[in-house]
């Protein structure tokens, strides 16, 4: 009996110690415990094709909220990630930059604007009804702030969200963003892309 608690315990402890290290820790962002599902979705991407969850399938994404108006955080964040994926540390590695604002963001406009930082980037946009969906699926805020003379801009959440190669949500990364700290911190995960 007290060889049969033994061998319990032993595994058990194993068992735990193991679950704990198969997580990356991360320096700049959280691992997820368990994998999140985007759900499924339908937008546009720069060249006005249909993009869905299945084409976040087949490599590593970086997706990233924003939209091409935005004066400081969006563009620096997007300068940051092109460094990143220039670094190579995870081969194939995509960004996706999905944009709060549809009204402004066409196609047409995101390809110039992604493209700015790296022509590989994709952009997406869509309805309002199916961007605020995609973006609640995330766990992103975004709100239309009007401005005096009738401009306005969009506050909106500034977190990157780490897909792997199945198409699932397995880390995010809150801002501030420092390049050497994403880029170890994907290093640290690549095994589980």
């Amino acid at each position: 009996m007290i060889l049969v608690v033994a061998i319990a315990a032993a595994t058990g402890f194993w068992l735990a110690h193991r679950l704990d290290h198969s997580i990356p820790v991360l320096s700049s962002g959280t691992w997820l415990p368990q994998p999140r599902d985007p759900g499924e979705f339908s937008l546009l991407d720069q060249n006005n094709a249909q993009f869905n969850a299945a084409r976040l399938k087949g490599a590593p994404s970086l997706v990233y909220f924003g939209y091409t108006h935005c004066p400081d955080v969006c563009p620096l964040t997007l300068l940051q990630l092109a460094q990143v994926v220039k670094s190579g540390v995870v081969p194939g590695l995509r960004v996706v930059f999905i944009s709060v604002d549809p009204a402004r963001d066409t196609p047409a406009q995101l390809a110039q604007y992604v493209h700015a930082f790296d022509p590989d980037f994709i952009g997406l946009t869509g309805t309002p009804a199916m961007l605020q969906k995609v973006a609640h699926t995330f766990g992103v805020a975004f709100l239309r702030v009007d401005l005096p003379g009738g401009d306005y801009s969009m506050d909106h959440s500034a977190t990157v969200f780490l897909m792997d190669s199945r198409g699932r949500n397995v880390a995010v990364f809150n801002p501030p963003y420092d390049v050497k700290s994403l880029t170890d911190d994907l290093r640290r995960g690549a095994s589980e892309l």
